[in-house]
């Protein structure tokens, strides 16, 4: 029976015997794996698209993804929105093509994802995306490798498992805090399914992309195998598509199945005082005031905790015994006390520090945790010598702030004044809150409840508030403890220990104030518990592949670790001359 790979003739110097895999006892390509330089099962392409339509191409694809997270927010999105990219990925005619695509796709990706930073970063946007699209070239090969032309059963399985690996990858490479930390994780779109938040409470977000990149890969298995059902072999890849489509879904249920939600002891009241958009000029006291009034009103309602936003205080306390007073009596006249956060240079250590600061009805209790992972460009200037040129383009960081050295759980007092422990917070700042394990580390330490304060009021009117607050979904579910997200200008919200929200945001503009009871949970997650795993994982799946087809190349019989040069298939038995 003639086969698609019958209309090319075969190379000189090399034979395949019907029946017989030659991938698997000398080493040589099979005929359905992708050649170095030619796609794989395929005929040239008369009207192939120029290179740089190509490219555009991949940039446009590789930019779809961004819907699937807020402001769109089209969370179904996400399970399908990388076939078009990995259906270009795998028509490549070759693996340098095929690397390019992804490269390019990257820079889409990144692009689209972090569109909100233009304002500030201009051109070096541009860079930045460039740069870190190569992490995407790679993972194109791969994908290239594993789905390009007719792939075997054998080569469908190895893409469901290596695909999504080398995707999880990537973003633990680009989680980095250097490189921009792990804002636009994919599975950071499923914030609002309760399903996927089940799976982060198993292995946090990183499963849950895990999931989302293997059901693309299924269905673009799917599609191939649509394609090409003219030979057995096709027909028998065919099915993997669907098989993986199964998984997935037996994957979510299980996990839904079971992990039950995290049992509830007790309730805390926290209040969040979001005073809006107050700009310049005199924009820190006119801020603090409002803030000041804005918890006035809340006097009478027995809460447990009161929280600001990030730069809420623009002095340092010690520096300003005035604001330390006010924040004082406000604490007393509310009944509960402040988390403020100060945004300002240290009276007693050199530099600027962003620090939560809890003050009581004695004022500030000495409880003080600086922000130890700062936003590139924004908070600090990597490598200031060499790119400090930024500053002159952009919104960048005029001097760079200082860095804390330690997380911090501080317990408040108990609320009727009594020997009885309190409530046990963790703090964490902005950009901080776009990190899996530092509420793991918050959670393991001891905090009942994990507080984010946070400013975004340099991008209020793009993706960015709304991307920003639905991470503290994520960061919940995967701790088993409630979360509040308290921002200066919007959103603000607050989220249970399961990862629901818990009553309405505070949307971008609004001055207000909200009040959220919040059930606490003591059970500790199996995120909590083992951590990263599904990370490590991904990175042994990747390693045994890579392993399992070095020795597939360069196996043979007797140990040589050349394979013999195969025979043609048209002509004789042995070369010309021997």
């Amino acid at each position: 029976m003639r086969t698609p790979f019958a209309r090319r003739p075969a190379p000189a110097g090399r034979t395949t015997a019907p029946g017989h895999d030659p991938g698997a006892t000398t080493g040589a390509r099979p005929p359905d794996a992708p050649a170095t330089d030619t796609a794989p099962g395929t005929t040239p392409v008369r009207g192939r698209l120029p290179g740089l339509g190509r490219s555009a191409l991949a940039v446009a694809l590789g930019a779809l993804p961004a819907l699937a997270f807020p402001a769109p927010g089209l969370w179904w999105w996400a399970y399908l929105a990388l076939v078009p990219w990995l259906l270009l990925v795998r028509t490549a005619p070759s693996a340098r093509r095929a690397g390019l695509d992804g490269w390019c796709g990257g820079i889409g990706f990144m692009l689209a994802v972090h569109h909100w930073l233009m304002p500030s970063l201009h051109v070096f946007m541009l860079l930045l995306a460039a740069l870190l699209g190569l992490l995407w070239l790679p993972w194109g090969r791969l994908a290239h490798a594993l789905l390009g032309g007719t792939p075997s059963p054998r080569r469908a399985v190895a893409a469901l498992l290596a695909v999504p690996s080398g995707w999880l990858l990537i973003e633990l490479v680009r989680s980095w805090e250097g490189l921009g930390g792990p804002w636009g994780l994919l599975g950071a779109s499923q914030w609002q399914v309760p399903a996927a938040l089940r799976l982060a409470s198993l292995g946090g977000v990183w499963l849950v992309s895990l999931l989302v990149v293997a059901v693309n890969t299924a269905v673009v298995l799917l599609v191939a195998g649509a394609l090409a059902r003219r030979t057995t072999p096709a027909q028998r890849a065919g099915r993997v598509g669907p098989a993986g489509l199964v998984g997935c879904a037996l994957v979510m249920g299980l996990g839904w199945w079971g992990t039950a939600p995290p049992p509830t002891a007790g309730i805390v009241r926290v209040a969040v005082v979001q005073p809006g958009v107050l700009d310049p000029p005199g924009g820190a006291e006119r801020r603090f005031a409002r803030g000041e009034e804005l918890t006035r009103t809340l006097a009478g309602q027995r809460l447990d905790l009161v929280v600001w936003g990030e730069s809420s205080v623009g002095a340092d306390l010690r520096a300003r015994p005035d604001l330390a007073a006010r924040l004082t009596e406000l604490s007393r006249a509310v009944g509960a006390p402040i988390l403020v956060n100060v945004d300002a240079r240290r009276s007693d250590r050199p530099g600027i520090f962003k620090s939560a600061i809890l003050v009581g009805r004695e004022g500030p209790t000495g409880d003080r945790y600086d922000k130890m992972r700062l936003v590139p460009f924004g908070e600090y200037i990597p490598a200031r010598a060499v790119l400090g040129w930024v500053t002159s383009v952009g919104k960048a960081a005029g001097e760079d702030r200082r860095r804390g050295t330690a997380p911090v759980v501080m317990t408040l007092p108990a609320p009727d004044g009594g020997d009885r422990p309190g409530l046990r917070v963790g703090p964490l700042v902005c950009f901080e809150s776009a990190f899996p394990d530092m509420t793991r580390r918050l959670a393991l330490d001891g905090a009942d409840v994990v507080v984010a304060q946070s400013a975004t009021s340099t991008f209020q009117d793009s993706w960015a508030p709304e991307q920003h607050a639905s991470l503290a979904a994520l960061r919940a579910a995967e701790s088993g403890r409630p979360v509040v997200h308290a921002t200066l200008t919007g959103i603000s919200a607050a989220y249970g220990p399961d990862g629901r929200p818990v009553g309405v945001g505070l949307g971008t503009g609004v001055s207000a104030v909200a009040v959220r009871e919040l059930p606490l949970s003591r059970a500790t997650t199996p995120y909590t518990r083992f951590g990263d795993w599904a990370v490590h994982a991904a990175v042994t799946v990747l390693v045994v592949l890579g392993a399992a087809g070095a020795a597939q190349r360069f196996r043979r019989p007797g140990g040589v670790s050349r394979a013999p040069r195969a025979r043609t298939a048209r002509g004789s038995g042995a070369r010309r001359g021997r």
